[in-house]
């Protein structure tokens, strides 16, 4: 769910390319998730006060909820959040996880994640990158484009595709030691 919130908020702050790293060290018990995007970004009192829930650019509610709760999820299992965001250039968000403590949180299902991202935003470039034990895999919808001859993202049948793609792939990085 905090991939999810926080890759929004970069579709939300205009971003054309929105990238997703996903790196897990099973030696170093360590995972780490970041987003960077190439959206309106922030000025400097906003970054330093956007972990804060009730620091909000939303009209719709007075809270804000996805940067704080992933700042929260990662501090519980002994890591850290960082944040740099320009005015005019993009902001990138870096989680890091201690994998091996007890408040570590499930990864959650990355590749359905992944997959909806994409199909309900299918005019903005997702470039997501998956290394582990079993390697690196990358998709990058600037490649996946032509071979779709026209045909969006947002196509049930091509959403089904892309989330099978991504699970098969996800499971080879990560189930192998």
């Amino acid at each position: 769910m905090n991939l999810l919130d926080v890759a929004e908020n970069a579709v939300a702050a205009g971003a054309t390319l929105v990238r997703i790293d996903l790196a897990v060290d099973n030696a170093a018990r360590r995972l780490r998730l970041s987003i960077t995007d190439n959206g309106k970004g922030m000025d400097p009192a906003l970054a330093a006060r956007v972990t804060d829930p009730f620091c909000t650019s939303r009209t719709s509610r007075k809270v804000g909820l996805g940067l704080p709760f992933l700042k929260m999820a990662a501090e519980l299992t002994g890591g850290q959040l960082t944040l740099e965001s320009e005015e005019g250039r993009g902001t990138a968000v870096t989680a890091l996880f201690c994998t091996d403590h007890i408040d570590m949180p499930p990864l959650g299902d990355t590749a359905a994640s992944v997959a909806g991202l994409i199909q309900c935003s299918p005019d903005i470039d997702f470039v997501f990158t998956l290394t582990g034990p079993g390697g690196a895999f990358c998709a990058d919808t600037r490649e996946m484009r032509p071979l779709l001859g026209g045909v969006s993202f947002a196509e049930p049948e091509v959403a089904l595709w892309l989330r099978e793609y991504l699970a098969e792939h996800i499971r080879e990085i990560l189930e192998k030691e």
